[in-house]
């Protein structure tokens, strides 16, 4: 798993500092809604059990790998 720079920084947030790499990854591998923004990146949903079925965003780069920002989304209904 790659991240950006802003990732690395957002990580450190008091209310991000619990996101687990493993459910970030859940999240790119089994999406519930995927939607591709006008500058190419690609945002992801899925809900994390661990968290009481909240929706975890991730936000990648065009090139489907690089996470640049992963937060939950409280606005989110599937």
């Amino acid at each position: 798993m790659k991240f950006t720079q802003y990732f690395r920084v957002m990580r450190q947030r008091s209310d991000r500092v619990m996101i687990q790499l493993e459910w970030i990854q859940y999240v790119i591998d089994h999406p519930v809604k995927e939607v591709i923004q006008q500058d190419g990146r690609i945002r992801r949903w899925a809900p994390i059990l661990e968290m009481g079925g909240r929706y975890l965003r991730v936000i990648l780069l065009s090139d489907g790998e690089t996470v640049h920002n992963a937060f939950f989304d409280r606005r989110f209904t599937p």
